[in-house]
């Protein structure tokens, strides 16, 4: 029974704290995005499923918590015709009924009458919304708890390794990778993990000497912060575990240094999937819910782990769930960007058509183009929720079962 109770603590508890935050932050975008340009709303929801609680305000819109809370939605007035693949006899039909029904002022609160650069707008307000939260919540730990500054000084060399190849040498310190300067020795390892065979320009200080090296990271065995081993590139090197100084900053420095960290998050995503889709990386790194929630339990027990007592327990925790919130609030920002039919991209590529040919794309098109876009999506949260069966040993399980 306790261990069940603190799967629910470790596990659940975070994963849904996470994914209810990043989903409820896309769709309130939306949301205000609609409201600002004064789309008429029928219900806006958090989580799926039978209501567990429902009201509705002055404006007309039902606001429900569903029992699944791993989702939500917006819907808008008109929401459930067929003009939500809006062909334009379904739009016609569609206005005949509010013409009738509300008088022509009540149209233009509909919002497939609304123009297009509105309905672009709406779209893009809850990725946008998520990219926004995660520049607050990283500009919030710059302002609060700072990032680590400190010299990321080489305390070892494997020999026969890419990094002994390239002329790495214990005591030097690296102070610039591919270009960049490096605050930190984490810096180093986030730069290679994804490099598998890319050479990379390092500038390092030997004795007070700068000196230029090139080493190229090879596949092997990398261990994550929760004692995880993944197959990802490394150099073979081990830096010197230096107590980092924590440098905070002041408002503005740090909101443009929340902007910087979700942009290097959102380009080291669109690097790692340019070398999956080219078969220089493997996707073992794609994660679904299963995934996550193993991620965000881990990191977890491991804050109650390493805590002494509850109140630093409880800021810990606090700050490690901000820090996975942030990158997941990125993740989803950036996929629902994707143009894929069934995305918020996929809107946006249909209403980039509709500018163009000034019409909407002919229903049976996009009605093929949301069935192609659906079987994506569910493909590769299979696929992810395949990789996380697999890291979680779920098939070695089932097969010890039986043998």
């Amino acid at each position: 029974m306790s261990g069940f109770l603190a799967n629910i603590l470790f596990y659940i508890l975070p994963f849904l704290l996470v994914v209810g935050v990043v989903v409820t932050v896309h769709e309130f975008g939306h949301f205000l995005a609609a409201k600002w340009l004064g789309t008429k709303i029928d219900q806006f929801s958090i989580g799926f499923g039978k209501a567990l609680a429902h009201w509705t305000d002055h404006d007309g819109v039902e606001w429900r918590i569903g029992w699944a809370p791993i989702g939500g939605f917006v819907r808008f007035a008109g929401d459930e015709n067929a003009a939500s693949v809006p062909d334009q006899n379904d739009l016609e039909a569609m206005r005949r009924e509010v013409l009738a029904r509300e008088g022509p002022v009540a149209l233009r609160r509909y919002y497939h009458f609304k123009p297009l650069w509105q309905r672009a707008v709406i779209s893009a307000a809850g990725p946008f919304a998520n990219f926004l939260l995660a520049i607050t919540i990283f500009a919030v730990l710059l302002m609060t708890v700072g990032e680590p500054i400190g010299p990321a000084r080489i305390k070892s060399v494997t020999p026969g390794g890419p990094a002994a190849r390239a002329g790495f040498l214990a005591g030097d310190v690296i102070v610039k990778a591919d270009g960049r300067p490096v605050k930190y020795f984490g810096d180093v390892k986030q730069l290679i993990i994804l490099r598998t065979g890319v050479p990379i320009p390092f500038v390092i200080d030997r004795q007070g000497q700068r000196l230029e090296v090139t080493a190229t990271p090879q596949r092997g065995p990398v261990e994550d912060g929760v004692g995880r081993f993944h197959q990802l590139g490394r150099l073979q090197l081990a830096f010197t575990d230096t107590r980092p100084t924590m440098q905070r900053y002041g408002p503005v420095a740090a909101l443009a240094g929340g902007i910087v960290e979700t942009r290097d998050v959102v380009t080291t995503t669109v690097f790692y999937i340019g070398r999956m889709l080219g078969g220089r990386e493997t996707a073992d790194q794609i994660s679904g819910p299963l995934g996550m929630a193993q991620i965000s339990g881990d990191l977890a027990k491991q804050t109650s782990a390493s805590s002494s007592n509850f109140g630093i327990v409880a800021l810990n925790g606090l700050l490690t769930i901000l820090t996975l919130v942030a990158n997941i609030s990125v993740g989803i920002g950036f996929l629902n960007l994707l143009p894929i039919p069934v995305l918020d991209g996929g809107h946006l590529l249909f209403y980039a058509y509709e500018a163009v040919a000034r019409r909407p794309l002919a229903a049976k098109v996009q009605a093929a183009g949301y069935r192609v876009g659906l079987a994506l999506v569910l493909g590769l949260m299979l696929f992810a929720t395949w990789n996380d069966l697999q890291r979680l040993h779920v098939f070695n399980f089932i097969g010890g079962l039986f043998s």
